[in-house]
């Protein structure tokens, strides 16, 4: 069921076979508008950030939501534990770009103003799909890291999946990376994802582009679980930071208009 407060403007559909929800922008600033397609972290779901959504179809952009394989509206408790991450973010990867194409047609918009997004595994599944030819126009990351064969995933994994991890890792696959945008978002006692690794990836890809594409922000203590799911205190800032980032995104140059 969809939070009260996204019910005029959200939706729930199935993008192919993935469960999406699709939110259209309350505030008509570009027509047709710009879109965010953002993934959640590992145990989550895709209605679970409502706080998230309100600003961003306040600020005219609309959001697709996906469920990442084996949660949500397709839940399988295997799929959810530490030892599938590989698998569920490279699927997430492969299944980005249909949902894309949906959720385009079906909210109407600008297939030229298209930014994809996640936080944690959802960040890393969209990561990966960035290392790899695409016309996304921006990418918005939080607590999720570009540098995977250090993480828990590949270190306390057994020699095969490391393997596994260190052949998909994205520093290792950067031939393919077009510099577009970043935002980053990080706490630096993060200790599921470590803010040194993720901070590795970004010097990776600002060497490769003008580094002023590449926005970092750090939080210290944030109270939060591990200090990695939801910046606790700085939950809001981090919203705040991201609405505002894919406002310049998206909007430069755009014509406005009066309502």
């Amino acid at each position: 069921m969809l939070p009260s407060a996204l019910r005029r403007q959200g939706e729930l559909a199935r993008l192919g076979d993935v469960p999406s929800l699709l939110i259209r922008p309350e505030t008509i600033i570009k027509t047709p508008p710009p879109l965010l397609l953002w993934l959640h972290g590992r145990t989550a779901y895709k209605e679970l950030d409502p706080g998230r959504y309100l600003r961003l179809m306040r600020a005219g952009i609309a959001v697709c939501a996906i469920d990442l394989p084996g949660h949500g509206e397709r839940e399988d408790p295997e799929r959810q534990t530490p030892e599938a991450v590989l698998e569920v973010v490279l699927q997430a990867s492969e299944e980005l770009d249909a949902v894309c194409d949906e959720a385009t047609s079906q909210l109407d918009a600008d297939p030229t103003r298209i930014a994809i997004g996640g936080m944690s595994a959802g960040g890393m599944a969209a990561i990966h799909r960035a290392t790899t030819p695409h016309a996304y126009a921006a990418l918005t990351l939080e607590a999720t890291s570009g540098a995977w064969s250090h993480l828990p995933m590949a270190t306390n994994s057994s020699p095969d999946l490391r393997g596994c991890v260190e052949t998909a890792d994205p520093i290792r696959n950067l031939a393919g990376w077009r510099p577009i945008p970043v935002l980053s978002v990080h706490a630096r006692y993060d200790t599921w994802i470590p803010q040194t690794e993720q901070w590795k990836f970004l010097d990776a890809i600002e060497s490769l582009g003008d580094p002023a594409l590449i926005h970092r922000v750090r939080y210290d203590r944030t109270g939060a679980d591990a200090e990695h799911a939801g910046f606790g205190r700085y939950s809001a800032d981090a919203k705040e930071q991201q609405c505002r980032f894919l406002t310049e995104c998206l909007f430069a140059g755009a014509p406005t208009y009066d309502i």
